[in-house]
């Protein structure tokens, strides 16, 4: 009964999505239609991410506050990353920048929105540190500077040719040493943020809040806690090895863009475990943790994700991963951190403003869609 209770829960139900593990498996190995294998696997991937966050909460809460986020800033985003080093391997450099553009406009639009239109139902307003959102919206700001600059240098310098036969491009050296050195410049601000955030002022990103205690009626042990990672890594890892290997003839099939798939689809099943865990402590008028969550995961995707994803690329694939990102990538990148810094920066929300988070989230999405 107890796991029955869990499974229906609102922490359970992403566990309800096992079963598509094996299944995609199976219909992989049977060369399966690749629409099927492609969305066996995506739901297959949510139990797994599910799981990781679960187990490094776990061991966040027996190895005290730096330990513990440390290991949140390693674990937060490992699907998305795992998802992104096999399309690397595979040559669909694409696909890689447009999941991590997907991922950062996922979780400032629509987790942001959805958190504070969830949270703010039968609510007046809520609350939250806006000097906590503004460092982390600092962050990411300084951050599309960095993204932004490859972009600017190729379309001025001009020395990408397009491949034979496809839509992509192949770069020049100088792009792709330039990207090297941005990304190391990010990690650099990366490691500066995380001692603001974990030592140097760690009060304003974790504010005390009384814990609800079914949250912590099932404590797992440390042994517990790492065996699950450690299984879950592997099941991620499987899972999205199969999800990469039928993105290029499902999109096809389907009639979607791998660029729309990446963006949008890839971007949204890496972090669906992530994104409930907000819209849910935003429900329980824990606002501080939702937006520290949404606006800390783009941050992460940014100064993290991308330039860790750069390094893998001179070692993974057929050549390295040139940081340029299209137009309409970096014009949505923009706008959302704009209106999203605008939402946040006076420390309090409603549910309206995340009805516009949302419309925002569409109106990317149906460009997407079309370009």
């Amino acid at each position: 009964m107890a796991m029955r209770r869990f499974l229906l829960s609102s922490q359970g139900w992403p566990y309800l999505l096992v079963p598509f593990i094996p299944i995609a498996i199976a219909v992989e190995l049977a060369h399966a239609d690749p629409v099927l294998v492609f969305f066996a696997a995506a739901a297959g991937v949510i139990p797994t991410a599910a799981l990781m966050g679960r187990a490094t909460e776990e061991l966040a809460a027996k190895s005290g506050p730096g330990i513990g986020g440390f290991l949140n800033v390693t674990f937060g985003n490992a699907p998305e990353i795992i998802i992104a080093l096999f399309a690397l391997n595979a040559g669909l450099h694409e696909v890689v920048k447009a999941s991590l553009v997907g991922s950062m406009l996922g979780n400032l639009l629509l987790v942001l929105g959805a958190a504070m239109f969830i949270g703010g139902l039968g609510r007046d307003r809520q609350r939250f540190d806006p000097t906590a959102a503004g460092a982390q919206m600092t962050m990411l700001l300084l951050a599309s500077v960095a993204l932004v600059m490859p972009a600017l240098f190729e379309l001025i310098e001009g020395r990408g040719l397009p491949l034979p036969g496809t839509e992509r491009i192949d770069y020049d050296s100088t792009v792709e040493h330039l990207s090297l050195a941005v990304a190391f410049v990010l990690l650099l601000s990366y490691g500066a943020g995380l001692v603001f955030s974990l030592k140097t002022h760690r009060t304003l990103f974790n504010p005390p809040h009384a814990e609800d205690e079914e949250e912590h009626a099932g404590s797992w042990s440390v042994r517990t806690a790492v065996l699950a990672l450690a299984g879950a890594g592997v099941a991620v890892g499987v899972m999205s090895e199969v999800l990469v290997g039928s993105i290029t003839e499902a999109s096809e099939s389907i009639g979607l863009s791998e660029f729309f798939v990446g963006v949008i689809v890839v971007a949204i099943v890496g972090n669906a475990a992530e994104h409930w865990v907000a819209v849910l402590v935003a429900r329980k008028d824990k606002m501080d943790l939702a937006v520290n969550i949404s606006i800390g995961s783009s941050a992460q995707i940014a100064l993290f994700a991308a330039p860790v994803l750069v390094l893998a690329s001179f070692f993974l694939g057929p050549h390295p991963m040139a940081l340029v990102f299209n137009g309409f990538e970096l014009g949505a990148i923009l706008l959302a951190m704009l209106i999203a810094n605008h939402v946040t920066h006076e420390g309090e929300s409603h549910w309206f403003e995340g009805v516009q988070l949302l419309a925002v989230y569409a109106v990317l999405a149906i460009a997407f869609f079309a370009a």
